[in-house]
C-alpha cells in the first residue's frame, strides 16, 4: 500500500506531488532541486552547491523515516549541462563515499526554478 512522505526537513512540494512515497519496503522521493526546506532557491550558487542542497533534502526525506543515505540503492540526476558533471560527482561523493548506490545521470534541457541540477533518490526501508 502506498503511503505519503511528508516532512519539514526538505521543501514542501509545489506541486501535484508528494515529497517521497512507499510502496512496500521501498521510499520513492520526488526530484530534488537546490531549494532549501525555509523555501530560499540557491539556482545562483555553483553545481557543488546545489548538489550539496539536493542531497540535504534527500536526507531530510531518508531521516524522517529512519533511514539514512546507506539505505538508497538508486539515484537519478538530471543536469541541466553535463559539462557539470564532475563538479556534481565529486560534491555527490562526498553523501556516498562508501558502498554508493546505483546511479544514472542526464542532460536534460531545463529544470524546476532555474536549477542546474535535480536529484531523486530510491531507498530501501530495511
Amino acid at each position: 500500500m502506498k503511503r505519503i512522505i511528508t516532512t519539514s526537513d526538505a521543501p514542501e512540494a509545489i506541486g501535484a506531488y508528494s515529497q517521497a512515497t512507499t510502496a512496500g519496503d521501498l521510499l520513492f522521493s520526488a526530484g530534488q532541486i537546490a531549494l532549501t526546506p525555509d523555501g530560499e532557491m540557491l539556482a545562483n550558487e555553483s553545481v557543488a552547491v546545489q548538489t550539496r542542497q539536493c542531497l540535504d533534502n534527500v536526507t531530510g526525506i531518508l531521516e524522517s523515516e529512519g533511514l539514512s543515505t546507506e539505505h538508497v540503492v538508486k539515484t537519478t540526476i538530471y543536469l541541466d549541462d553535463i559539462a557539470d558533471f564532475d563538479e556534481m560527482n565529486e560534491a555527490y561523493g562526498e553523501y556516498f563515499a562508501d558502498d554508493p548506490p546505483a546511479r544514472s545521470a542526464f542532460e536534460v534541457g531545463a529544470l524546476p526554478k532555474g536549477a542546474a541540477v535535480e536529484i531523486e533518490a530510491i531507498a530501501t526501508t530495511e
